[in-house]
Formats: C-alpha cells, sequence, structure tokens
C-alpha cells in the first residue's frame, strides 16, 4: 500500500485525491500520518484470529467464528427485568464500539498490571482521543455494548494439529461490573444503567498478559468505525512481523475468518478487496505491511511490526 503514503507525502490530501485514490482510504492513511501521537494499545492475540460479529444479532443468538487452529463462541448474557425476578436476555456485543471498548479495558489493565479498570469519564477521555465524539447516539451505543461486554460468556477453543489435542479457554471477559443509574428522563428504567468500573477474570487477563498483541493508537483512530477493518489490522499485526517466509492465506481460510455473512466467494472478494474495503483500510494505517492479492489467496510477506519494539520497553506486557 505504497501507493496512498507516497502520494500523500508528496502530494497531499489533493494530490492524492485528483489521482483517483478512493477517498475513504486516502483519510484513513491522511489521518494515520497526520498522527504524532505515539500511544499505543493492546489486545489479547486471540482476537487478532477470531472476532465480534460487526451486525446486531437477536438478543438470544449465540455467535460461533472460526479460524485455522483457533474458535470463538460467545454467549449472550442476561439483565433482571422489573421486580418480578424475571431475566431477558442482552446479547453479543458487536461492532466496532464493543471493539473500542475491549481495546480499552485490556490496554488499561496490562498498562497498570491490574485487573480493575475504571471506565466512566476515563473510557470517555480515551474514545474522545482517539476521534470518537461521546455523546447522543454514541453514549448509547457505548453503554450498551459495554452491557453486553460485562455480562457475556466467550471461549476460545484451540486446536493443537501436532498433539492432536485441544484446548479450551471458557470465561467472562470480567468478573464484576459496577453499574450506575443514568440521569437521563427520556430513557426507560430498564436501560438507565452506566457501566463505570469493570474487573477483567483472572483467567482472560493471565492470557492477555501472556499474548498481547502491541497496536498503535493513530491506527485504531483512523479506523475508529470500521470493524472489518479494525479485525484486519489486528491480524495482519499478528501474522506479518513473524513470518520468515512468504504465506498464502487462501480465499476460503479468509471468508470463514472475515466474511462469514457472504455464501459465496466471489462475494465476499469483491468486499473484502473493494478500494475501501477492510483490506485497503487496513493497509493504509499499517504502511510497512507486505501484502499481495494472487488468484489463490492473499500472499503475505514478512514485514517488520506495526510497533517498534524500542517503544515497547518499560510497558506492563
Amino acid at each position: 500500500m505504497g501507493t496512498v503514503h507516497d502520494i500523500l507525502e508528496a502530494r497531499g490530501r489533493a494530490g492524492a485525491l485528483d489521482a483517483g485514490l478512493d477517498p475513504v482510504v486516502v483519510h484513513a492513511a491522511a489521518t494515520y500520518m497526520a498522527n504524532e501521537d505515539v500511544g499505543l494499545g493492546f489486545a489479547y492475540a486471540g482476537w487478532a484470529q477470531c472476532a465480534l460479529p460487526h451486525r446486531k444479532l437477536s438478543p438470544d443468538a449465540h455467535w460461533g467464528i472460526g479460524a485455522e487452529n483457533v474458535r470463538l463462541m460467545v454467549e449472550p448474557g442476561k439483565r433482571l427485568v422489573g421486580n418480578a425476578g424475571d431475566a431477558e436476555f442482552v446479547g453479543v456485543p458487536f461492532g466496532s464500539h464493543a471493539r473500542l471498548i475491549l481495546l480499552y479495558l485490556q490496554t488499561e489493565a496490562l498498562r497498570t498490571g491490574c485487573r480493575e479498570v475504571e471506565l466512566g469519564g476515563s473510557l470517555r477521555n480515551w474514545l474522545s482521543r482517539i476521534g470518537v465524539s461521546y455523546g447522543g447516539v454514541t453514549a448509547k451505543s457505548v453503554r450498551d455494548q459495554a452491557e453486553r461486554l460485562s455480562m457475556c460468556k466467550l471461549s476460545f477453543h484451540f486446536n493443537f494439529n501436532a498433539s492432536r489435542k485441544t484446548g479450551l479457554m471458557n470465561q467472562t471477559i470480567v468478573d464484576r461490573a459496577l453499574f450506575l443509574e443514568v440521569d437521563d428522563p427520556g430513557v426507560s428504567r430498564q436501560g438507565r444503567l452506566a457501566l463505570e468500573a469493570a474487573k477483567l477474570s483472572e483467567g482472560f487477563f493471565e492470557q492477555l498478559k501472556r499474548h498481547p498483541l502491541p497496536l498503535e493508537e493513530a491506527a485504531v483512530k483512523s479506523l475508529n468505525n470500521q470493524s472489518a477493518a479494525l479485525d484486519c489490522y489486528l491480524w495482519l499485526a499478528y501474522r506479518l512481523h513473524v513470518l520468515n517466509g512468504n504465506l498464502t492465506i487462501s480465499w476460503p481460510a479468509l471468508k470463514d475468518q472475515f466474511g462469514t455473512a457472504f455464501k459465496k466467494i466471489g462475494g465476499f472478494k469483491s468486499w473484502f478487496l473493494a478500494p475501501s474495503g477492510p483490506l485497503a483500510l487496513a493497509l493504509a494505517v499499517y504502511p510497512a505491511a507486505r501484502v499481495e492479492v494472487a488468484s489463490a489467496g492473499l500472499i503475505l510477506k514478512p514485514s517488520r511490526a506495526p510497533v517498534n519494539p524500542r517503544l515497547l520497553t518499560g510497558t506492563s506486557s
């Protein structure tokens, strides 16, 4: 993806647009390149292989997705309704806001070395820093996704082919969550809750410490409303820098990981490889990534990690 970055450096945003490059990709690359902040984010490496859904599912629906030797299962949690002890499903987390909240939780836990993470004002400040204006519809969405994340149960299933063994990490993301009532007359009492603090489960925190994936906050900021592109960026950040040689990932394998909504390979490829599709946007914020599109699939080539290893010195990871 050197072309968009080279043109932006030589001719600026207007020159890139005059060259016929996609405006969405130009905006993402220009936003990334203009950001001088060296802030870091961290995610559990498992999220680079299996991710949450992009769209809302029915409240009681489970989510399952697999890639290579890993499979993720997510079960929706329940909230109490009224005073009769009844409960209703809240649904599994989905979309970009769920991913951003997860990234914040993981980053803060590693930064402080503590499973207890403050949300509330701290989360709002972080969202503002990465370009998410907190208020109105966005605030409602963030509260909804925080509730879903705090109540869902997830399991990562690992298949170790060499030993023909399987592994299972089955747990909630958080052990404890603190909800406070929101003073909003326009919201029904059942929806007047905001998540103010969360404590990552011990098992999830241990896996995060063992397998942290460092990310550039500038890249996250450029993709803050693009859930599929965020997933692709995490995947490339996880795969490329550890390669010793070229590796081809087949289109069926890519569809299984990124395109579960598509029935046919052709439809998935058209979406994934679109001028402003997930791959183009991910490469726009990862200039060092070396990826080639081939008839058999994507050819991944050894590339420099998005985060300079020197920046990781002294972090909790």
